[in-house]
């Protein structure tokens, strides 16, 4: 029997492959990359063909929306009147939704807040309409709005990571910390350092822990470590906590360590639960250097150190970065924004129940 399935296992075809050297499959050296690189095509066309749809329909929303505006405005069309225009168009179009009378009183503010076109279709064109509406609804400034978008474009933010960023008041945060980037790294990656970090970073996630106790806040950051690097941004890579340095006959540790993968570089966060003092950029100093010297690729770029303090002076902050040659900046942390808001705008910031709420219910 067994003699009989090694005779047919020899009269079995060989099977066809490349006359390729090198190629354990038959199949050219080349191939898994000939694959990726259509893969990665493919996905890429799929993505701009997604893209494409979904400009355009932002753009008939604001054609339909401006014609609405024209109609208020020239003839006085009132509400009635919208009522009519819906329920024609979804009878004209049963495949299409967005056609509510509330949705186009939407297309109608829509082209109200954005009366240039060009604009429209280099910018919020580019993201999803329920993420307009939260632009609309949240953010009264042109400005504003053009950054939000941008960066929703750039990060790839979800309508609700978007509304979370515009509660913390990110745009009045990013790139706020105090630094010397400017006379340590290179022009280029001086201006994108900077921008990387932001002042105030917000932990409003650390529940129970005790703010006045550094171990507490780490360990509690490194359990929301999701939300943590949410408030980070875009780039960082978690390393390690209480990263084991030796240095001569002494061991250090790292309270945080990061890699970022725009910087191409370490990021050392040191966390301190008690106002700035000159004296913590002499340490951070040391342990960048360290980690220049033991844990740097060739191919890396400087490390770079942020202090995170409860709270600073920044003319002492300059005077205390004057002179060092490592990379470093310096931002307060807090578990709510309004604390550091003027009590006349304390409160005046939605939460992000409230800001889902009236989404849920305006869409």
């Amino acid at each position: 029997m067994s003699s009989g399935k090694r005779q047919c296992r020899g009269r079995q075809k060989p099977e066809a492959s490349f006359p390729v050297k090198g190629s354990k499959l038959g199949l050219p050296m080349d191939y898994q990359e000939t694959l990726a690189d259509i893969k990665r095509r493919i996905a890429s066309e799929r993505m701009r063909v997604v893209l494409s749809a979904n400009a355009a329909m932002i753009l008939l929303y604001w054609d339909i929306g401006q014609v609405i505006l024209d109609r208020q405005n020239q003839q006085g069309w009132g509400a009635k009147i919208i009522d009519r225009l819906s329920e024609d168009l979804k009878q004209a179009f049963p495949e299409m939704s967005g056609f509510s009378p509330r949705n186009l009183k939407y297309m109608r503010t829509f082209a109200e807040q954005w009366p240039d076109r060009e604009i429209v279709q280099r910018t919020v064109a580019q993201i999803p309409w329920r993420s307009n509406l939260t632009l609309l609804h949240k953010l009264d400034n042109v400005e504003d709005r053009i950054w939000y978008a941008e960066q929703t474009i750039k990060k790839g933010w979800s309508k609700e990571i978007l509304a979370m960023q515009i509660e913390s008041g990110l745009h009045q945060r990013q790139g706020r910390a105090p630094n010397n980037f400017a006379i340590t790294l290179p022009p280029q990656d001086s201006d994108m350092a900077k921008q990387v970090f932001k002042d105030p970073y917000l932990f409003d996630f650390l529940g129970t822990a005790d703010t006045r106790k550094e171990r507490e806040v780490e360990q509690a950051l490194i359990d929301h470590v999701q939300k943590f690097l949410l408030e980070l941004g875009t780039g960082f890579a978690f390393v390690g906590r209480q990263v084991l340095l030796e240095v001569g006959d002494q061991d250090f540790r790292l309270d945080l360590l990061f890699y970022h993968l725009k910087l191409r570089c370490y990021v050392v966060i040191e966390l301190k639960a008690v106002p700035f003092d000159p004296a913590f950029t002499g340490t951070l100093n040391l342990y960048l250097s360290a980690v220049d010297d033991l844990l740097r690729h060739p191919d890396d770029k400087p490390t770079i150190g942020l202090l995170l303090c409860k709270s600073k002076n920044d003319v002492v902050v300059e005077y205390a970065l004057d002179g060092y040659r490592r990379p470093m900046g310096v931002a307060e942390w807090e578990t709510q924004l309004t604390q550091s808001l003027p009590d006349d705008l304390k409160g005046s910031l939605p939460t992000i129940e409230e800001i889902e709420a009236e989404l849920e219910e305006k869409i």
